[in-house]
């Protein structure tokens, strides 16, 4: 069978789970604001991102909608519509693809999903900062006191 003709990566999944994968891939963009993903399914995250992001920044209440149903939950899709999306400036290419290197298990490509502004409703990662473990003052044990040696008379 040839393959002329047809569109689109398969992901190895039927229908319906490469729909809840970019579900959910959506969802965790908007979210945490970048993530890392493989570089195909990065690929193909990009353009449905962007066309959510011009739902958004359009705001009546079909788009409110349209972006409702294409998010697994309620909380992102309104904070897209109400906080990222009043944000962005540009008209178009609101994201932008870094390759990363390559997984361990498996060697495949990843890449990192970010905007190309920086956004202020979006959480930044905090570095982690390690402090010294304060030192507790060690408890002296109490000292049982010696009994007095017995004399022995001689």
């Amino acid at each position: 069978m040839h393959r002329h003709g047809y569109q689109g990566r398969k992901f190895g999944r039927e229908r319906d789970q490469r729909k809840a994968l970019m579900k959910g891939l959506l969802t965790s963009l908007f979210e945490h604001g970048k993530i890392e993903t493989t570089l195909p399914k990065a690929k193909d995250l990009r353009p449905a991102a962007e066309k959510l992001i011009t739902k958004a920044r359009r705001g009546d209440l079909s788009a409110r909608r349209q972006v409702i149903a294409s998010l697994s939950t309620l909380n992102v899709a309104n904070k897209l519509v109400d906080e990222i999306a009043p944000q962005i400036t540009r008209d178009s290419g609101y994201l932008r693809i870094v390759k990363t290197d390559s997984r361990r298990g498996d060697n495949a490509e990843m890449a990192i999903v970010e905007f190309v502004d920086e956004l202020k409703s979006v959480p930044k990662p905090e570095k982690v900062v390690k402090k010294p473990a304060a030192k507790k003052p060690v408890a002296k044990k109490p000292v049982a006191k010696k009994a007095a040696p017995k004399k022995v008379k001689a």
